[in-house]
């Protein structure tokens, strides 16, 4: 199986928060992952970076951030020309959801962590 190479978006090296669990279970799942947080920490086999990285061949970016904070990512998600973009619980965003399908973009309303258990994603 050839996984979809995900950008986590809002990582978190706390194995408490959704996102952090997200990416263990995104490479367990066989997903290549990357990551941005609010600072640079490793985590399983990856580093999770602090800034806007020009990741290339991102499938989806699942979003772990409020619209807030989003704000600051939306032109940035956009130019990385993802297939899908993933509002994660308390990450809706009506505003960002509808640009991103404007420019040709799924956008679900779901949890990572649910579609990763289900088989969905």
């Amino acid at each position: 199986m050839i996984g979809k190479k995900t950008l986590v978006l809002g990582a978190s090296a706390n194995p408490e928060q959704y996102s952090n669990m997200a990416v263990k279970k995104l490479l367990s799942a066989g997903h290549p992952v990357e990551a941005i947080g609010k600072e640079v920490f490793e985590l399983e086999t990856i580093t999770a970076h602090a800034n806007q990285e020009p990741f290339l061949g991102i499938h989806t970016v699942t979003l772990y951030m409020n619209a807030g904070r989003q704000a600051n990512y939306e032109e940035y998600i956009l130019s990385l020309h993802p297939k899908r973009i993933i509002f994660n619980p308390g990450a809706e965003n009506p505003g960002f959801f509808e640009k991103a399908r404007h420019a040709g973009i799924e956008v679900l309303e779901a949890c990572t962590l649910v579609m990763l258990s289900t088989g969905a994603y």
